[in-house]
């Protein structure tokens, strides 16, 4: 069972994925600490609060906090947008496979035989 387990970990699709996940956690660090010290303070110029979790509104008693909300979705944008340049590097760096051909369909097959025929005659 160890040796099976040790084939499973050594396959390369799951040590790819693992440094994916480590690279993704740390990135998702980044992009954190990019909206918290630097996003966030720039909104706060216009909404006077540098730290968008303290923006709430209240509505008959009910306190609804939606900054916190705010800042996940920058952090959500960053990470997308990211994601996306990476796929659209990736795109162009790697060859796109060859499209093959399809095979005529036998009517197209039996009509250019009819017309090659028909030139020769």
């Amino acid at each position: 069972m160890l040796k099976e387990f040790k084939q499973f970990i050594m396959r390369g699709n799951v040590l790819d994925m693992a440094v994916g996940i480590i690279i993704g956690s740390a990135f998702t660090g980044l992009v954190t600490s990019l909206t918290k010290n630097l996003i966030n303070p720039i909104i706060g110029v216009f909404t006077r609060s540098t730290n968008l979790s303290s923006l709430a509104v209240t509505v008959l008693g009910a306190k609804f906090t939606y900054g916190q909300f705010i800042a996940d979705v920058i952090n959500f944008l960053i990470v997308a947008f990211v994601v996306f340049l990476l796929v659209k590097a990736a795109n162009r760096l790697l060859p796109r496979p060859e499209a093959k051909a399809a095979a005529p369909s036998p009517e197209v097959q039996l009509l250019t035989e009819i017309r090659d025929n028909l030139k020769r005659d």
